[in-house]
C-alpha cells in the first residue's frame, strides 16, 4: 500500500516523513532549526559571505571581511565619536568559508555606530606577514569613513579610523548618461576644494560637491563636456602636515588613498551621517543631466599606508603581503615614489579594483576614470612590467565598465613610461605626455621642433596608428601637475620654495618661457605676447585630433605664482582666483569661441573620410603648399584637415601656426573654384577672431602667432 507524504514544519522547514529508499545515507528523522549564537550580548548568525563590506539589511548588519592569513578576526563596535568600543564580537570560526568571514549582527541601528576590525595572525616581517592584534583597521570595503569630515582635523592620527554603514537610497529617478563619443569630449580637470573655496568664487557652499555644483552655469558657458575631478576617495589630508613660514601645508591634492570605496566627506557642504555620498551623486546626476559626463581621478597604485615607517590602519592588518609589493626581504617596493605599490595583479587586489569601480559606476553613475601611474597596475609581483596585465585585460572587457571612458596616465614614478606602449585592448585612452612636451617646445620655438608638431596636431599617428588605436590620446598643455597655462609663458623656472624643500620638488624641465620678463611684469609688450602665447597654446590643442584636456582657471589666466607642485598648498596658490575671470573676459570668451569652434567642425575630432575636395583627409604645408618633412631651422607648420559626410557640405580646416619672432608670407593651398579661404581664428587679436576672405594665394602670419582658415562656399 502506498504511503501517504505528511509533513511537519520546524522553525519553518520542512521535513517529509516518507521512508528514504534503503539505498540512501540515513538522516535524521527530525531537523530543528539552529538558534542564533550570541555573542556579546548580540544575536548573531553566519552572513551572506558574497556581499563585501557592512551591509544593512532587515533586522541587523551583515558584516563581510577577508583575509588570507589570519587566525583570528574581531568586529568591532563604537558609539559615535567613541575610541573605545562598547562590542567586540569575534567571528566564530564556523562562520568562516576559506578565507572569508561574514556574520549578521541583529539589532543594530545604523546611524547609532561605527565599526572597526582587529585581526590577529603570524608575525614575519621578512616574508610581508605583520599581523598585530593591537591595531584597529579600518574596512577595505568600507562605504564612509569617520574622523575626516573636517578639512584639516588632525584626530584621525590621535584617533583610529572607523567606518559608517551607509543607507543607498539615492533617488536616480529616469536619470541617463550622456555617453558621449570618445572623440567629442573636452575635458576640464578640477580640484573640488580649489575650484570654489576661494571668496571670489562667490558660492554659497565653497569648496564642496555643492559648490561645484553651483557653477553649472558657468560650465556650460564655458563649453566643456566632461569635468574630470582630482581625487575625491577618501584620503588623508593630514598626511604630512607640516607649517612652513606660518603657512599651514597640507597633502591637498588628495594622491594618498584611505579607502577606495569611500568619497571624501570633508568635500561635502552638509554631514550626511549614513548617507555619505548623495552631495556627490546629486552633482553627477545634474551634470549628465546638462550634457557633461563627470570622471574620477583613481589612485590604485599607493596608499596612504606608506612604507615601513608610515601609519597601519588597513590594508597592512589584513594581508600586507598580498596587498603590497614587496622586496624579498619584506620591505615595500615604491614605484609611485609615495612609500609603496599596490600589488594590483594578486587576484585578491585585482578582484577588489575591479568591485571598486563597479560600484563607482552603478551607485554614482560615474562617467569616466583617469588612472593615476597607471603604468604600476600592469607590473606583476616582482615589480617587472606584464605584458598582458590581467587587472587592464579585465577592466577593458568587463561589461558593468562598457560604457566607462578609461585613461591610463602611462608611466610610473621610476622610468617606466608607455605612452603609445600602454596595455589597452583599443579600450584605454592615454594622457599623451610626448604631446605636452612637444607642443610645448615648438610653441616657445625651439630649434627642430616643427616636425613632431605638426604630427602632434595630427593626432600623433606615429604613436598611435601602428596600432589601429583610435582615440587613444588625450592631448594637453597643462595639467593638476605643472604650471598653470599663465605660468608657462611668465616664468622660466619653478618656484616652489614656499613648499618648504628649498625648491628641490617638482619638475625641472618644464619647457617654459617668461617671454622676456621672469613673473609680473607692468610692460605692455610682454603682456600682449604672454596672453598671445596662451591663445596659440590653446588654439592649437583645439584644433587637434585627440581628445583635449585643459587645467581649470586657464581660460582667465589663473596663476600659481610660479610653483609648479603645488599639492601642498591649501591656499590662494592653489585655489582658484574668480577676480582674474573679470579681469581676462576676453580671454575667457576666445576659449569658449574655440570650443564651439572644435564642437562645430568634426573633421577636427576624426577621420569623417578619405579627404574632400581634392585633399587627403590629412596633410602638412609649410610656408609653400605640400610638405612632407619640415626642417630642421623651420618653426611653421601648417595642418589641412579634409572630409566630408554623406549629404553634408566638405569641411576642409587650415590651421597655420607661426613660432617665429618674425612675420611670414604663406601660400594657401589651392581650393576647388566654387570655395574661398574664410579666416575664423587670429591669435594676434585680443579675442583672436578677426573676418577675412581670400580667394587664395598669400596671407600674412604675424610673429608668434596661430591662424584657422575654412573653406567655405564663394560668395
Amino acid at each position: 500500500m502506498e504511503k501517504k507524504d505528511k509533513a511537519m514544519t520546524t522553525g519553518g522547514i520542512t521535513e517529509s516523513t516518507q521512508e528514504p529508499p534503503v539505498d540512501q545515507i540515513s538522516l535524521p528523522r527530525t531537523i530543528h532549526l539552529v538558534p542564533m549564537d550570541r555573542i556579546c550580548g548580540f544575536d548573531v548568525r553566519p552572513g551572506f559571505y558574497e556581499i563585501n563590506g557592512a551591509t544593512a539589511i532587515p533586522g541587523g548588519v551583515n558584516f563581510t571581511v577577508y583575509s588570507h592569513g589570519a587566525t583570528l578576526i574581531e568586529l568591532l563596535l563604537f558609539h559615535r565619536t567613541e575610541e573605545t568600543p562598547f562590542a567586540v564580537i569575534p567571528f566564530p570560526r564556523h562562520y568562516r568559508i576559506g578565507n572569508v568571514y561574514s556574520m549578521i549582527v541583529f539589532k543594530l541601528n545604523i546611524e547609532e555606530f561605527e565599526y572597526a576590525y582587529r585581526v590577529d595572525g603570524p608575525y614575519d616581517p621578512q616574508k610581508g606577514l605583520i599581523f598585530d592584534r593591537t591595531k584597529y583597521l579600518l574596512d577595505p570595503y568600507a562605504k564612509a569613513v569617520t574622523g575626516q569630515s573636517m578639512w584639516g582635523d588632525s584626530s584621525p592620527h590621535e584617533q583610529h579610523y572607523k567606518a559608517r554603514v551607509v543607507k543607498d537610497d539615492f533617488d536616480w529617478g529616469t536619470s541617463r548618461q550622456p555617453l558621449l563619443p570618445m572623440e567629442d569630449l573636452i575635458i576640464y580637470e578640477l580640484h573640488v576644494r580649489g575650484f570654489t573655496k576661494d571668496a571670489s568664487s562667490g558660492v554659497f557652499h565653497p569648496g564642496t560637491f555643492a559648490g561645484l555644483m553651483e557653477k553649472l552655469p558657468y560650465l556650460i558657458e564655458l563649453g566643456v563636456n566632461v569635468v574630470e575631478l582630482m581625487p575625491i576617495f577618501e584620503f588623508d589630508e593630514m598626511q604630512d602636515y607640516r607649517e612652513v613660514d606660518g603657512e599651514k601645508l597640507y597633502n591637498y591634492w588628495g594622491y594618498n588613498t584611505v579607502s577606495f570605496f569611500a568619497p571624501n566627506t570633508s568635500y561635502t557642504a552638509s554631514t550626511e551621517y549614513n548617507r555619505e555620498g548623495n552631495e556627490l551623486k546629486q552633482l553627477i546626476q545634474v551634470f549628465n543631466q546638462h550634457g557633461i559626463e563627470v570622471y574620477l581621478d583613481v589612485v590604485f597604485n599607493h596608499t596612504a599606508e606608506g612604507n615601513e615607517n608610515g601609519p597601519f590602519f588597513s590594508f597592512k592588518g589584513f594581508d600586507n603581503n598580498i596587498y603590497y609589493l614587496l622586496t624579498p626581504e619584506g620591505y615595500y617596493y615604491n614605484f609611485s615614489g609615495c612609500g609603496n605599490s599596490l600589488n594590483c595583479n594578486h587576484p585578491i587586489v585585482h578582484q577588489m579594483i575591479l568591485n571598486c569601480l563597479r560600484y563607482w559606476v552603478t551607485t554614482y553613475r560615474v562617467n569616466g576614470f583617469r588612472f593615476d601611474l597607471a603604468s604600476i597596475m600592469g607590473r606583476n609581483e616582482d615589480g617587472t612590467p606584464m605584458n598582458k596585465p590581467p587587472l587592464l585585460q579585465s577592466l577593458a572587457f568587463d561589461p558593468i565598465l562598457g560604457d566607462v571612458k578609461l585613461i591610463a596616465e602611462a608611466w610610473d614614478a621610476v622610468g617606466l613610461y608607455q605612452v603609445g606602449t600602454f596595455p589597452s585592448w583599443n579600450r584605454w585612452a592615454e594622457w599623451n605626455g610626448r604631446y605636452r612636451d612637444d607642443m610645448r617646445r615648438y610653441l616657445k620655438g625651439d630649434e627642430g621642433m616643427s616636425q613632431a608638431a605638426a604630427l602632434r596636431i595630427a593626432g600623433s599617428r606615429d604613436i598611435y596608428e601602428v596600432s589601429s588605436r583610435k582615440n587613444a590620446s588625450v592631448n594637453f598643455i597643462t595639467c593638476h601637475d605643472g604650471f598653470t597655462l599663465y605660468d608657462l609663458f611668465s616664468y622660466n623656472k619653478k618656484h616652489n620654495e614656499k613648499n618648504g624643500w628649498n625648491n628641490t620638488d617638482g619638475a625641472g624641465d618644464n619647457f617654459s618661457w617668461n617671454c622676456g620678463v621672469e613673473g609680473e611684469s607692468d610692460d605692455p609688450e610682454v603682456i600682449a605676447l604672454r596672453r598671445r602665447m596662451m591663445r596659440n597654446a590653446f588654439a592649437l590643442l583645439m584644433c587637434s585630433r585627440g581628445i583635449p584636456m585643459f587645467l581649470a582657471g586657464d581660460e582667465f589666466c589663473n596663476t600659481q605664482f610660479g610653483n609648479n607642485n603645488a599639492y601642498c598648498q591649501d591656499n590662494i596658490t592653489s585655489w582658484l582666483d574668480w577676480n582674474r575671470l573679470e579681469e581676462n573676459q576676453d580671454m575667457f570668451r576666445f576659449f569658449s569661441y574655440m570650443i564651439r569652434f572644435r564642437k562645430n567642425n568634426r573633421v577636427l575630432r576624426t577621420n569623417i573620410s578619405d579627404g574632400a575636395c581634392g585633399f587627403p583627409d590629412i596633410s602638412f604645408h609649410g610656408v609653400k603648399p605640400w610638405r612632407g618633412q619640415f626642417a630642421e631651422h623651420e618653426r611653421y607648420v601648417g595642418v589641412l584637415f579634409a572630409g566630408q559626410e554623406e549629404n553634408r557640405r566638405p569641411e576642409v580646416i587650415y590651421i597655420a601656426s607661426n613660432a617665429y619672432w618674425e612675420e611670414l608670407q604663406v601660400l594657401l593651398p589651392e581650393l576647388p573654384e566654387s570655395m574661398a579661404w574664410e579666416l575664423v581664428a587670429d591669435t594676434w587679436e585680443a579675442e583672436g577672431q578677426r573676418k577675412e576672405r581670400l580667394d587664395g594665394g598669400t596671407f600674412t602670419i604675424r610673429p608668434r602667432s596661430v591662424m584657422v582658415w575654412k573653406g567655405v562656399k564663394r560668395l
